[in-house]
Formats: structure tokens, sequence, C-alpha cells
């Protein structure tokens, strides 16, 4: 049984930082693509990042890459403790949602392509 669990998300004033991890069980961790997404009050689930098996390649969601390409969000992954972060910087009311982690077979920012997902994080960023 695979078991994705989401972690970090609390109440955090604007402009602060905070750091998800998505803890996996019940596959080979190394072998799957992993993604975060999120569902803001009232709005359908989108997704956010994503990371390659290895870690080496990366996609990001145009609201979270920022004009250089470069942050304010941040995808990682620990393969040695099964276990997919997302480094949130420079946070705004707007990224208040739930995120969720999924796993799926390949790099992709397509939910569909996503085969198992975590109960979500709630993250509630004040102004």
């Amino acid at each position: 049984q695979v078991q994705l669990v989401e972690s970090g998300g609390r109440l955090v004033q604007a402009g602060g930082s905070l750091r998800l991890s998505c803890a996996a069980s019940g596959r080979t961790f190394s072998s799957y693509a992993m993604g975060w997404f999120r569902q803001a009050p009232g709005k359908e689930r989108e997704f956010v990042a994503a990371v390659s098996r290895s870690g080496g390649d990366t996609y990001y969601a145009d609201s979270v890459k920022g004009p250089s390409g470069k942050g304010p969000f941040t995808i990682s992954r620990d393969n040695a403790k099964n276990t997919v972060y997302l480094q949130m910087n420079s946070l705004k009311p707007e990224d208040t949602a739930v995120y969720y982690c999924a796993s799926a077979p390949f790099l992709t920012a397509a939910q569909a392509n996503y085969d198992y997902w975590g109960q979500g994080t709630q993250v509630t960023v004040s102004s």
C-alpha cells in the first residue's frame, strides 16, 4: 500500500517562508517522479511543482517560478529519506491552499498522470 504523508503546513505571515515535506512509503521512492499541487478555497486543484526521479530535473508552475525563473518556490527530494520537499519563500495570501504531494511514473504537470496522492496539508498566509 502506497502512502504519502504531507507535513509542515501552518499559519504564516505574508513574506514568510515554509518548508513542506512529504514522506513516502510502500514503493521504491526513487522510481517515481513527485509533484506538489494545491487547492485554494473555491478553486480547482492546480499544479505547483514537480521533480524527476533522480531530482536532477524540476518543473514549476509560472505562478511560483518568479521572474528570473528561480523561486520563490523550490522542490527537492531526498531519495535516501523517501521524502520530497517544497520550500516556499516570500509567501503571499494568494498562496493559501491545501497542498498535496503525489507520485507519477514520469516528470509531468498533468494531474491525470499522478497515481497516488497524500491527504494534504493546510497552508494559510495572513496579510
